[in-house]
């Protein structure tokens, strides 16, 4: 398809926040959107004007095989037993239930055929590779996060629930990296693993959660597309994969090119078993680079105050809570402070700047301190398989260990507000 093959009709799916970048582009806010979609082929810092389409319609696409079986088994059902014929297939396979509705069989063949470009072998290698960085590519990712936080699609979602915002944005991150633990384990995205039946729960959350926020008043179909949509959805498979890439080199990890494309293939698989299948997925690193500014340079700045609560809530989120031990709260004050640091590193100044944020220092100083040992023993594990063992070993012993000191026996459940805050 060429750039002048584009209708109308698909003009009008753009969100208009998106338009208005198009528009900006194109110099002449009255022309066709596809007249500003020209400039993107100048020195291939963005994608095709094909992909670039792609992408905008994706504000569009959510996750109808999903949203069929929760329209016929939970809403048009009965609920509890949608909950447990779902969680009776997780554990045992859609053949044990034997009143399975059409709807549900639809959805366990997407989730347990695979798609013809995976391969598990790069699976599990991109899963090794995101998960020795323990912790810190948990941090990475959360800061990274921030910067989405001056757009409505991505912030409107969260502050309506309340649950990113104040003294809820700790639980809700640890149910993120809960996820993230689930996933990442050796064999986690397998038939059977902890992990597979994590990703279907969050994929039958978003659709209750996308549900709700559509038919909410403040939401702007027009502007921001679907609540949880495709688009938004690659973004984030992109961060934990091509993102964590750059962020963990900046750690000293030794991220090749090889290393994060696995990164990327674990995460495209990981967004696949959550009903992620945009129309378009970047190939390698050029690809993944060129969305991720598109991204960026698209931005509308509309989130306000909202996005602001949200950016500030973050660091606070891990300060002391009331009522622990002298042990828990040294523990506390420790990990608060290595927040902070990695939130200062990995946040550029002027962002950072910008918001009410805590002073980092000196703890902004401990991720640098680390790149000499992260460094030393990265280059080793990818020459001895021994080291490279010892190296997965501890990285998982650290990441459990920080989870249970932020939740101690609490777990994480992925249940959908039920509420929301306005």
């Amino acid at each position: 398809m060429t750039v002048d093959d584009i209708s109308q009709t698909q003009i009008d799916q753009i969100p208009t926040d998106f338009q208005a970048f198009l528009d900006k582009r194109s110099g002449r806010s009255g022309q066709r959107k596809r007249r500003g979609l020209k400039l993107f082929r100048r020195r291939g810092t963005l994608p095709s004007p094909d992909h670039i389409l792609d992408f905008a319609h994706g504000y569009y696409d959510a996750d109808p095989v999903a949203e069929a079986f929760v329209q016929n088994a939970y809403i048009e059902g009965n609920s509890s037993h949608g909950r447990a014929m779902l969680d009776q297939a997780l554990a045992q396979g859609i053949e044990s239930v034997p009143d399975a509705p059409a709807s549900m069989l639809r959805l366990f063949e997407e989730f347990e055929v695979d798609p013809p470009w995976v391969h598990h072998n790069l699976v599990e290698r991109g899963a090794f590779l995101f998960r020795r960085c323990g912790p810190a590519v948990f941090s990475f990712l959360g800061v990274a996060t921030l910067l989405a936080y001056t757009e409505n699609p991505i912030v409107q979602p969260l502050s309506m629930t309340g649950k990113y915002a104040g003294d809820a944005a700790l639980n809700r991150f640890m149910e993120t990296a809960r996820f993230w633990i689930d996933v990442s384990e050796p064999g986690g995205t397998r038939p059977g693993a902890p992990g597979r039946a994590t990703a279907m729960r969050v994929r039958i959350m978003h659709v209750f959660l996308r549900q709700r926020i559509t038919r909410h008043p403040q939401w702007d179909l027009a502007a921001w597309g679907k609540p949880i949509n495709q688009a938004e959805a690659t973004i984030t498979l992109l961060s934990g994969g091509f993102g964590a890439g750059l962020g963990m080199h900046k750690l000293g990890y030794r991220s090749t090119t090889a290393d994060t494309e696995a990164m990327m293939h674990f995460w495209r698989y990981v967004g696949h078993l959550m009903g992620v299948q945009p129309r378009w997925y970047p190939k390698d690193l050029r690809e993944a680079g060129q969305l991720m500014t598109l991204y960026f340079a698209k931005r509308a700045f509309g989130a306000g105050e909202d996005g602001r609560e949200l950016i500030e809530s973050y660091p606070r989120a891990f300060t002391r809570k009331r009522g622990t031990g002298p042990r828990k709260a040294i523990r506390d004050q420790v990990n608060y402070r290595i927040q902070l640091g990695y939130t200062r590193y990995f946040l550029p100044g002027r962002f950072y700047r910008s918001y009410d944020m805590p002073s980092p220092w000196p703890w902004a100083l401990l991720p640098p301190l680390q790149i000499p040992i992260n460094l030393t023993v990265d280059l080793l594990a990818h020459r001895s398989a021994r080291i490279a063992r010892l190296q997965d070993r501890f990285a998982r012993w650290r990441r459990n260990t920080w989870f249970r000191n932020e939740m101690g026996d609490r777990d994480a459940h992925f249940k959908a507000a039920e509420t929301f805050r306005r």
